[in-house]
């Protein structure tokens, strides 16, 4: 889904011109005629949908430092870039200081409009994922951070904040890859317990030998190995919540113990004398079917009754597809600042086609190939090109493998004479070995007949062997001639050699 652009103006020439110019850009557009008309727009039911106001300053009544000043209080606000046929530095400062993230003179082309919101957007991104991190990292992480537009996504929201009002035991259900660890967490951060740890273990994970010191903890000398005392899991966790990730993975001896610890809200360490009382709210998931496992005798049926009091299921990616555009731009903005790489935009065609795939394996399948698309994109834009394993798949589409990047500080291997693309200018070149065993590539100072060649001629060949060699790169051309741009844009005209664009 394109994101949406408010576009506020009191002129409604000139609003009409940012309207269409907006929407060739690929995003939506809502209109105000004013102050007083954006605020309404950005206070609405479906304000959330608003990605970026682009705000006039000077309007009759609620002018744009107001608009700015009235954001504030507001409990989403998107980014604005303001402008004005004003282009004092003054009013640039003041707009900034109110809380605009960019600032344009009337009348702006629309070049600059089209990087002015691409910048924008892109720092509110990584701006988000900053804040998802943060809160991530502090237990502080709610429902409200969570990348969920789907209906089948909010009917899980609805039913996690439920389940974060009590102490109530959880259990969540879903494929691989579905996010459970995150919902986890978002019940955790809205809970009366979110200032305290977050403890994670992965069942499938523990050696089975080591289930029960991993959870429970052990004393000094309890067994071979141990050798120095300590606290497991639940001590973590205690006042907290414990989160049993691949609860189906667990031991069945291992589950008489939980089962205990659940029931009685004490532990007994491996070669413990007594037990030890935690307080901790339990969450566990699965991606099995537990009444199954039951019924086949490898799940404890009380331990099962005991988990499943709160049930919530996570549903795959399939069945939320209109998601995956969200999700993509979350990735997108956290893999391109990892990465270093300017990429903050997905072309219509490659969108399209993201939402036709099936996703077996889930939000971590779309993470990973993000993330590939990522490290192979050479344009802000994504396309098809940097998905072709999904192209592969979805019918319709043309599977195209980009090439793989050319090393860097490498020069291209030179086999024979360099062409340039016409015959004319093709430099005459020798093969002269080198004491490497290896062809080097020289200029011949004879010509045909047997004569010295005039230094225009060699001087001529060298340009252009230096033209092709560094693919019409002038600076470096330059460079490597050991003379100034203006001479070497001279001395081209001069042998008949057009220059490249850089």
């Amino acid at each position: 889904m394109p994101k949406c652009v408010l576009v506020v103006d009191d002129d409604p020439t000139h609003r009409r011109i940012l309207e269409e110019t907006t929407k060739r850009f690929g995003y939506e557009v809502q209109s105000a005629d004013g102050g007083e008309a954006a605020l309404a727009a950005l206070q609405a039911g479906d304000a959330g949908e608003i990605a970026l106001v682009l705000l006039d300053l000077v309007m009759p009544g609620t002018d744009g430092m107001a608009v700015l000043a009235a954001m504030r209080s507001l409990p989403k606000k998107p980014p604005v870039i303001v402008q004005t046929a004003n282009g004092s530095i003054d009013a640039a400062i003041g707009a900034m200081r109110a809380g605009a993230v960019d600032f344009v003179v009337k009348p702006v082309s629309p070049e600059r409009l089209e990087v002015s919101i691409k910048n924008a957007l892109r720092i509110e991104a990584l701006a988000g994922e900053i804040s998802r991190m943060k809160a991530t990292a502090n237990g502080k992480l709610g429902f409200s951070d969570l990348i969920a537009g789907s209906d089948t996504m909010e009917r899980v929201i609805k039913v996690g904040r439920r389940a974060a009002s009590s102490n109530i035991p959880v259990l969540i259900e879903g494929e691989s890859g579905v996010g459970k660890e995150l919902v986890a967490r978002a019940i955790q951060g809205e809970s009366a317990r979110k200032a305290k740890p977050f403890v994670t273990v992965n069942c499938g994970a523990i050696p089975e030998n080591l289930v029960e010191s991993i959870l429970f903890g052990h004393e000094r000398g309890s067994f071979t190995g141990a050798t120095d005392k300590r606290v497991g899991k639940f001590v973590e966790a205690d006042g907290g919540t414990l989160f049993l990730d691949e609860i189906s993975e667990l031991p069945l001896d291992a589950q008489v113990k939980l089962l205990r610890a659940l029931q009685e809200g004490e532990i007994d360490p491996v070669g413990g004398k007594q037990s030890v009382k935690v307080n901790i709210r339990l969450i566990s998931a699965t991606n099995q079917n537990l009444i199954k496992l039951v019924q086949e005798g490898r799940f404890r049926e009380d331990l099962y009754y005991r988990l499943n009091v709160f049930p919530i299921w996570v549903p795959p990616l399939r069945e939320r597809l209109e998601d995956v555009p969200e999700l993509v731009r979350h990735f997108m903005a956290r893999f391109a600042a990892e990465e270093g790489k300017r990429v903050d935009g997905l072309d219509a065609e490659a969108d399209a086609m993201l939402q036709r795939y099936s996703w077996p394996g889930n939000i971590r399948q779309l993470e990973n190939t993000v993330f590939r698309a990522v490290v192979l994109a050479d344009s802000p834009t994504l396309t098809v090109s940097e998905f072709p394993q999904i192209a592969a798949h979805v019918e319709g589409y043309a599977v195209t493998v980009p090439p793989a990047p050319a090393p860097r500080d490498m020069m291209p291997r030179i086999e024979g004479p360099v062409m340039l693309g016409q015959s004319a200018d093709t430099p005459k070149t020798i093969h002269v070995p080198t004491s490497a065993g290896k062809d080097s590539v020289g200029i011949p100072a004879l010509g045909a007949n047997g004569d010295i060649r005039s230094l225009e001629a060699v001087e001529a060949d060298m340009i252009r062997l230096a033209f092709g060699r560094y693919r019409g790169r002038m600076t470096e051309i330059a460079k490597r001639l050991g003379i100034g741009r203006s001479t070497l844009y001279r001395k081209m005209r001069e042998i008949g050699l057009e220059a490249r664009p850089n």
